[in-house]
């Protein structure tokens, strides 16, 4: 790929990443001036500094809990790569994703060549990490999810719209395992559609090819391969995995805890994984869509009024997704300088 090529694509990129801040945080403002500002700042100047920190710190020890999940998914691979570095790669990838719109759902190949180029590993098992951690991050979604959702039918009436996003995620339980079992189970099924659809775009460029392809697929199955014949290391990473999604949810405990208006463990073990859910939304980090979702669970599933909701989200949002814009970006910036 020549330099103006990639420049375009870049510039292309950041527009793209730009435009869609500027719709989510016009959303945002409309969610805040229908809820009403000044009641909410009012209830943020109220905030305790002490349980805002912990949200920070809780955030942060999570990013390095998944750090280490991906660090055992490597050595299963066989490659080794020092925590110290490793950890720093991995806050300038989540930066990627969080800034990048429908960046969960395309980023583990950025992610994936972000080590490659930082590490000895090949792309292929820089891949098969990502993808491997992934799914073990998906693990402590379905079952902390379940004992959130557990929890609120048996203590709460449901409406109508939470019944739907609980239908969601029983449904996500059910499907996502299952079409990681069928496709693995049927991997060369799997490859020959993808090179299927290739095809097409083969015969009309030089620059890809279905040896090539084949070739790196057939590397990445090998490379799953390889990890699922080291146990031990991949319940270390399942334990970090739960470790790190714990404290990937207690900050809105937190948030709710800064303004003196706490929020039920459990509920927060059904909200988190709601969210998630939420923010697969097309814009940079779920922006909006977040914060649309927390302010009305919260104020369906709790005592709060749309006031204290916002507040409590934003509290959440600062601590959880724009103070990790902040260090990942930091991150980003010195990845990009010891390349």
């Amino acid at each position: 790929m020549g330099k103006s090529t990639f420049a375009g694509t870049t510039r292309g990129r950041v527009i793209k990443t730009l435009l869609g801040f500027g719709v989510a945080m016009a959303l945002v403002g409309l969610l805040v001036a229908g809820v009403g500002w000044e009641r909410t700042l009012s209830r943020l100047r109220t905030a305790r500094p002490g349980w805002v920190l912990l949200a920070c710190l809780s955030t942060v020890l999570c990013l390095g809990a998944w750090t280490k999940t991906w660090q055992a998914v490597l050595s299963a691979a066989g490659v080794s790569v020092p925590y110290r570095k490793l950890i720093v790669t991995f806050f300038a990838a989540t930066f990627a994703n969080y800034v990048t719109p429908m960046g969960q759902a395309g980023g583990e190949p950025f992610i994936a060549y972000v080590l490659s180029r930082d590490t000895e590993a090949t792309y292929e098992q820089s891949l098969a990490s990502v993808v491997t951690a992934d799914l073990i991050r998906l693990l402590p979604f379905f079952t902390v999810g379940g004992v959130g959702l557990g929890y609120l039918l048996f203590t709460a009436q449901v409406s109508g719209v939470i019944e739907r996003f609980a239908i969601v995620l029983v449904s996500l339980a059910i499907a996502l395992p299952f079409a990681t079992v069928v496709g693995w189970r049927f991997r060369e099924r799997f490859r020959n559609g993808v090179l299927w659809v290739l095809g097409p775009f083969a015969r009309r460029t030089s620059r890809l090819s279905l040896a090539s392809a084949r070739d790196r697929i057939d590397r990445l199955y090998g490379s799953l391969e390889v990890i699922a014949t080291a146990p031990r290391a991949l319940v270390v990473a399942v334990a970090f995995g739960y470790v790190g999604w714990v404290l990937f949810a207690i900050p809105l405990y937190f948030s709710g805890l800064a303004i003196g208006t706490p929020v039920s463990v459990l509920l927060v073990c059904f909200v988190v994984p709601v969210t998630v859910i939420a923010g697969s939304a097309p814009l940079p980090g779920g922006l909006a869509a977040i914060e649309g979702t927390l302010v009305a669970l919260l104020t369906a599933l709790t005592a709060l009024s749309t006031a204290d909701a916002l507040a409590v989200t934003t509290i959440y949002r600062l601590t959880s997704y724009w103070f990790v814009v902040l260090l990942g970006g930091l991150a980003a910036l010195w990845v990009v300088r010891r390349a």
